[in-house]
């Protein structure tokens, strides 16, 4: 049976590199695993008090029973100012609560970060990270994927163009397939 893993984008905005980063990855999953993208757009921002008076908002609820039936989870990130845009950062503080009911315990997880710049989103990278530390995530450590110069890796219709990043994706999806594998026994 086919694993899946969940894909979230942290960028809403047209011809977002993060996304066409993304779905050059969804081509790169090897067998037996499935790829989906969780769409994170439309989720309320964060406010415990509506977990915390029993009265959460669907979009919430549907995206952490989304969650869950995924084995893996792949972050895909742009960075802004040197950390995690808000669309993400929300989606994850959404999937970890109420207290007790974190969606993201034990779920082997990845992350690329992009960027136009040359440092390929170092920071969100590392920020992000520091966040799934704190709800249990084991975030696979290596190879880590910062990718820099993203303008000039696709042609005018979003596809990648550079053999060179095809190839690393295509080990860092071989090595996440690893990752997941030999993490999917800890999951409780």
């Amino acid at each position: 049976m086919a694993k899946k893993i969940g894909i979230l984008v942290g960028s809403l905005r047209k011809g977002a590199f993060s996304r066409m980063i993304a779905k050059a990855l969804m081509d790169l999953v090897p067998a037996p695993f499935e790829m989906e993208e969780v769409e994170i757009g439309e989720l309320p921002i964060f406010n415990q008090d509506w977990d915390d008076e029993g009265n959460p908002p669907a979009a919430w609820t549907a995206f952490r029973e989304r969650v869950k039936t995924f084995d893996a989870i792949l972050f895909v990130t742009p960075e802004y100012n040197r950390s995690v845009p808000p669309l993400l950062k929300n989606a994850v503080d959404i999937g970890s609560r109420p207290y007790g009911h974190n969606v993201w315990n034990r779920k082997p997880a990845a992350v690329v970060s992009v960027s136009p710049g040359g440092v390929g989103g170092f920071g969100a990278n590392h920020h992000l990270r520091q966040s799934l530390v704190c709800l249990n995530v084991p975030v696979m450590p290596q190879p880590e994927a910062y990718i820099g110069n993203a303008a000039s890796l696709f042609d005018a219709g979003g596809a990648l163009t550079s053999e060179s990043t095809r190839e690393f994706l295509h080990k860092f999806m071989a090595a996440f397939a690893i990752w997941i594998e030999a993490n999917a026994s800890k999951k409780p």
